[in-house]
């Protein structure tokens, strides 16, 4: 019998959803620091989102509702399909995060991240 490729805490064995998690983590992070009340938000990451209309969303913002924080869902798949590398793939999900970010706190995007669209 063969063995695995490389031990589970080879980052090798990361699957892609839970390297995709990773960015959207670091983005958080990155945009907590100036933006402290994005603890108070839910960040989700799902493969796809549901059928709608003939656009596939990269992601989308949920306000907070009676008893339930306010929610940023970042679509796994519809962002891997537009990005050919890992760097390309961070660069898109941090542009996502600030759009859904912007949108909840009612901003342009460029104020959550003056460094929105300059990559």
């Amino acid at each position: 019998m063969r063995g695995p490729v490389a031990p589970p805490q080879v980052p090798l064995s990361a699957s892609r959803s839970d390297s995709f998690r990773d960015l959207v983590r670091d983005s958080v992070e990155r945009l907590e620091r100036r933006w402290p009340q994005l603890a108070e938000i839910d960040f989700l990451v799902l493969d796809v989102p549901e059928a709608e209309d003939e656009s596939v969303p990269l992601g989308r913002s949920v306000p907070e509702a009676k008893g339930r924080p306010a929610l940023i869902v970042v679509y796994r798949r519809p962002v891997e399909i537009r990005t050919k590398s890992r760097e390309e793939r961070g660069m898109l999900v941090h542009e996502v995060v600030v759009e859904q970010v912007a949108e909840l706190l009612g901003l342009a995007p460029e104020s959550v991240d003056p460094r929105y669209g300059q990559d």
